[in-house]
Formats: structure tokens, C-alpha cells, sequence
């Protein structure tokens, strides 16, 4: 897949002004650090909803699963005018009225116009489910049977790397593996954690409330690009390799400490656990990152991976991903994301 990031990044005409004008920032003194806080978060993150990303032909816009398809908000909003939020970004930084969304759907159901505002799920095109994170922060060794595969010490605190957005990457997208020098590609199926509220020194309290909710994810590795150095940088953060969507689902909807994890290649299933396998549940990860780095709405955290990683395997059994290879990432009520390697 060509990641052209005026694609990614770009937004929609009538998101976009919004979007451009930023928000307002208060610093909150505490005891070892200023806490930046932005004025637009919403008082109460939205609950029983779950957004997509869509590509459209003029850029990216937001999506609302509902039970006639996916309402394309920006279509909607831009006829039935009801002042709802028109970008995933929108809706994680409280601009607009996000409650605006369910009274558009209504609108929209009752539309002569009807099927100009909602697009099957099988026919969507699917954009990252979160489009401007101003972090993308991993997890290494998060699983107690993957840290045991590889032959490490469960951690005693989180291990901690990064990715950038040109990373980014959605359910039905591709990545080019015969364009990049590295031989040993690997999947990683993961629980995405998307920030939707400003933390720093959280509590776990705390930090499960600042939980907008999850998506499906994949950490997708060139293994022999990350072993090159002591740094994993390298082979975390080829184009495309952060793989989330195709749904983001509010927190009240899944609980992130106790959901079923699967991946398969080519129909073969590779990985299969829970993600109470966690060594550090959803709450612990954000807390922790929260003591060094002031996480964001829009930040995400990929929690780590289950067992059953090609690296893995006994050396005489790895078989490394290929161009053509097909990836079925699922996790319990986050729904499957499609990836294929080209």
C-alpha cells in the first residue's frame, strides 16, 4: 500500500476547519510536573458507541456503526446539519456535541435520502480508526506465554517503545514487504488502548476512566531489522506496520482486562489467548506511562501480543511472512481486521 500521508492525515473540508483551529491549553501545576490539560475535552466521554474510520473521496471522515451500516457522518452532517462531529479527532478532543450523533442517525434513517448516508460494512473503505495520534506508544513482553516462547523473564515493569504515524495503517489495508530490506516479517495480534482524556501521574482509577475505548490491532515486526541493534525502533516502525481498526468500541462496551485474541495466516490459526494473559492490565499501562509522558485524547497504546509469534517458533520451524500472505486479526467484540502483504 502507497501510505501517502497527505492521505492519512488529511481531513475532511468540513472537519478540517475545526480541526486546524486547536485547542485551547491550561497548565495545572502538581508536585514533580506541570499537567497540560486541553479546555475542548468533553466532561463525560461518549459510551455505547462504536466509530469508524471511513476513506472517502475527499478525505477521511467519521463513521458511526448503527444497525442499517455505517452512517458517513460527514454526508449526513453536511445535509442534515445537526452540529455532530465529522472526524475521529473531533470526537476524541469534545468538539462539536458527540450526543449530535445519535440524533443524525435518526435523521438520516428517516431520509427519503436514506441509503445516500449509510454504507454497508462489507462495501466500507475503512480509514485507522484513529487518524492523529500524537503518540503511538508499545509494549514488549505483555503476555506471560509470549515472554516464556522467547525466552525472557516475565518484565517487573512495562517495556516500553514506540511507533510513528507513518506506521499507521486499517483493516483491508496492505503492506508492501517486497519494497523494505528486512527478510523476517512477523505478525503480532494486539489490544489497542485510544486515550480520550489529558493524564499525567494518573492513579489506576484514574487512568481507567481517561479510556476512551479499543480496537483491534496488529504490531507488525521485522524481525531482523529489530534485532539489529538494542533498539527495536527500526523494525517496529516500517510503513503501515500499526495496523487498528476496523472498529474503535467505547470502553463501557468491552472490558480491554478480559477479551479473546486470535490471528490467523491464510486461514491457519497462529494465535489464540485471552488478554487476561496481560502481565499489565489496560489501567496499569496507562498509569504507568502516564508517570513519565503527559498522554493525550488520541494517544494510543499497543498492549503487547499473545504467544504464537513466528519468532517464536523453534528456528528450524520459522517460516516468515511473504508477499500474498493474508492476516486475520480478531479480538472479542473489537471485531476482524484484514491485512494482506504485497
Amino acid at each position: 500500500m502507497d501510505h501517502d500521508r497527505r492521505t492519512f492525515l488529511k481531513t475532511t473540508g468540513l472537519a478540517g476547519a475545526a480541526a486546524m483551529t486547536g485547542a485551547a491549553t491550561l497548565s495545572v501545576a502538581t508536585p514533580s510536573l506541570a499537567q497540560t490539560v486541553r479546555a475542548t475535552e468533553p466532561k463525560e466521554l461518549p459510551k455505547n458507541m462504536t466509530f469508524a474510520t471511513l476513506r472517502r473521496p475527499d478525505g477521511l471522515g467519521l463513521g458511526l456503526r448503527t444497525d442499517r451500516g455505517i452512517l458517513d457522518v460527514v454526508a449526513a452532517e453536511r445535509d442534515l446539519r445537526e452540529n455532530a462531529p465529522t472526524s475521529i479527532t473531533q470526537v476524541l478532543n469534545g468538539e462539536r456535541d458527540v450526543a449530535a450523533l445519535r440524533r443524525l442517525a435518526d435523521k438520516a434513517r428517516a431520509s427519503a435520502n436514506a441509503a445516500r448516508y449509510f454504507v454497508a460494512e462489507d462495501k466500507a473503505q475503512f480509514g485507522p480508526t484513529v487518524t492523529e495520534p500524537e503518540k503511538i506508544v508499545c509494549i514488549g513482553l505483555n503476555y506471560r506465554a509470549h515472554a516464556a516462547e522467547t525466552g525472557n523473564p516475565v518484565p517487573k515493569q512495562p517495556i516500553l517503545f514506540n511507533k510513528y504515524n507513518n506506521a499507521l495503517n486499517y483493516h483491508g489495508g496492505s503492506i508492501a514487504v517486497s519494497k523494505v530490506k528486512a527478510q523476517m516479517f512477523d505478525y503480532e495480534a494486539e489490544l489497542v488502548i485510544v486515550l480520550g482524556r489529558t493524564v499525567r501521574n494518573a492513579s489506576e482509577a484514574q487512568a481507567q476512566q481517561a479510556i476512551f475505548g479499543y480496537s483491534t490491532g496488529n504490531d507488525f515486526t521485522a524481525r531482523d531489522l529489530q534485532r539489529r541493534s538494542s533498539q527495536w525502533m527500526l523494525g517496529k516502525t516500517i510503513d503501515g506496520s500499526g495496523v487498528i481498526g476496523p472498529w474503535l468500541v467505547t470502553a463501557d462496551i468491552a472490558d480491554g482486562d478480559n477479551l479473546k485474541i486470535e490471528l490467523t495466516v491464510n486461514g491457519q490459526k497462529r494465535q489464540s489467548s485471552s488478554t487476561s494473559d496481560m502481565v499489565f492490565n489496560c489501567r496499569q499501562l496507562v498509569s504507568y506511562i502516564s508517570e513519565y509522558i503527559t498522554l493525550k485524547p488520541g494517544d494510543i497504546i499497543f498492549t503487547g501480543t499473545p504467544s504464537g509469534v513466528i519468532s517464536g517458533y523453534p528456528k528450524d520451524k520459522q517460516v516468515w511472512l511473504k508477499p500474498g500472505d493474508k492476516i486475520v486479526t480478531s479480538i472479542e467484540k473489537l471485531g476482524d481486521q484484514h491485512l494482506t502483504l504485497t
